[in-house]
């Protein structure tokens, strides 16, 4: 408000009198305040206050979630179907691995991670928090078995293992065809169904095939994908050494192209016993010319299908092989074979086996295990070395052990008899590997002159 313009005092009296004081502003009348901004400005504040608490609660659970657990050593938990945050909580309380029920369940619904918690088998590592107990439920890091399939089972054999084990659930539809399954080592949680592991294990198989065969060699004297495997699984048969492989399916292409029988001793044991995988004992002098579809002694080229399921790396000896000349081969007692080109070669390997054989029964050592299934050579010098047209001469009585120098034996040469008194090994798959296994018991070379045992006269 504008005050008036002051006069200078006309006398000293004037000057001393008090000058009146400037009249008040006019009152201004203020508006009243309405409730409804009241109640919403109260709201507000006690709103502020509250996300206040709630924060400040939040931030301290949230240092305690991270906060070493109670759990004194590694603990594995299984985590039932169908089991709730509530039921979750509880049972981690009484199995020891958190302290407050409560305390989870507000940090799984915080988090939202109350949904998506998995049943399954975990593995919590001692003091774990009760954060990493959280995120391992939710994120389903469940523990990982593990089922070894070794090379040249049946599929037989591989679906009696899958069935024993108990950490698999459900039934399997269908055997697989044979040689439709790869052999390895498959990782799988418990629970896990039977059917989806012989689903992956097919999978896996025509993955590799397909790899394998786009890269085989053009004069391959193999038609088709189906008897690749086929070979492959013979080779598998015939021995279990990495170093052999390529070599042993080198023999077999070589009788190929030259028309010759393959003469594989594990072809007359799937035609006689299938799926089985073995006959657990030697192979008689009859079934060596017994006609099957798959006695390779018998039929020409090769059997009609896989008589095992192979491995990758036999698949790739197959169009890998050697480019070697060779057309025989025999076990030579170091779990090996010693190859030749020709039949006499083939026939000194044969003898030298015989004086190996010879050797260990004086010694009394009992003939490996891995004999089984699997004939025998014959006690004196012979030069036959396929079936056909020599199976009759000089063997010994039918219904015993054969005595035949076969060209494709895995460990061909081996007795069946436990020793030299009849008593017969037990049944034993030689192509699992174990610390029995023959393959693992180097003796002699008959490669290496130098370590080879003299001929007797």
């Amino acid at each position: 408000m504008n005050q008036p313009p002051r006069v200078a005092p006309r006398s000293p009296n004037e000057a001393l009198k008090p000058v009146a004081p400037p009249s008040p502003p006019p009152k201004v009348r203020r508006r009243r305040r309405s409730p409804f901004i009241a109640m919403l400005s109260g709201l507000f504040t006690t709103a502020l206050v509250l996300a206040g608490a709630v924060g400040g609660g939040i931030a301290y659970l949230d240092s305690r979630s991270k906060a070493p657990g109670p759990l004194a050593t590694d603990r594995v938990l299984i985590i039932p179907k169908e089991n709730g945050v509530t039921e979750i909580a509880d049972l981690l309380q009484r199995e020891g691995l958190i302290e407050h029920p409560w305390a989870f369940k507000v940090a799984a619904y915080t988090s939202g991670k109350a949904a998506s918690l998995k049943a399954g088998e975990y593995l919590f590592k001692a003091r774990a928090s009760q954060k990493d107990i959280l995120d391992i439920i939710a994120e389903g890091k469940a523990v990982e078995h593990s089922v070894t399939i070794p090379e040249g089972l049946t599929s037989e054999q591989i679906i009696a293992r899958l069935k024993e084990n108990d950490l698999l659930s459900g039934e399997i539809i269908q055997v697989p065809r044979e040689g439709a399954i790869l052999p390895d080592t498959y990782k799988f949680q418990r629970g896990s169904t039977r059917q989806a592991m012989v689903d992956r294990m097919t999978r896996d198989q025509r993955r590799i095939l397909n790899d394998i065969w786009a890269r085989r060699p053009a004069d391959l004297p193999i038609k088709t994908p189906q008897e690749l495997v086929i070979l492959a699984s013979i080779v598998e048969k015939e021995t279990g050494r990495a170093d052999e492989r390529t070599r042993v399916a080198g023999v077999f292409i070589n009788r190929l192209n030259r028309k010759m029988k393959l003469q594989s001793d594990p072809t007359i044991v799937y035609g006689l016993v299938g799926g089985k995988g073995t006959l657990g004992r030697g192979i008689m002098r009859t079934e060596i010319t017994q006609a099957t579809p798959y006695n390779t002694y018998v039929i020409d080229g090769l059997p009609p299908g896989p008589i095992a399921n192979p491995g990758r790396a036999a698949l790739e000896a197959v169009v890998n092989h050697s480019r070697t000349k060779d057309l025989y081969f025999v076990a030579d007692g170091s779990g090996g074979h010693a190859f030749a080109e020709t039949l006499e070669q083939h026939n000194r390997n044969v003898a030298r086996w015989r004086q190996v054989e010879a050797n260990r029964r004086e010694a009394g050592k009992p003939a490996p295990e891995a004999s089984i299934d699997k004939a025998e050579p014959p006690p004196s010098p012979d030069s036959r070395t396929e079936a056909p047209g020599g199976a009759g001469q000089g063997m010994q009585a039918a219904g015993q052990p054969e005595s035949f120098p076969v060209p494709g034996n895995r460990r061909a040469g081996q007795t069946a008899q436990g020793g030299t008194d009849g008593t017969r090994a037990r049944a034993f798959d030689a192509s699992e590997g174990t610390d029995r296994d023959p393959l693992r018991n180097r003796t002699f070379d008959l490669n290496s002159p130098k370590v080879v045992p003299a001929l007797r006269p």
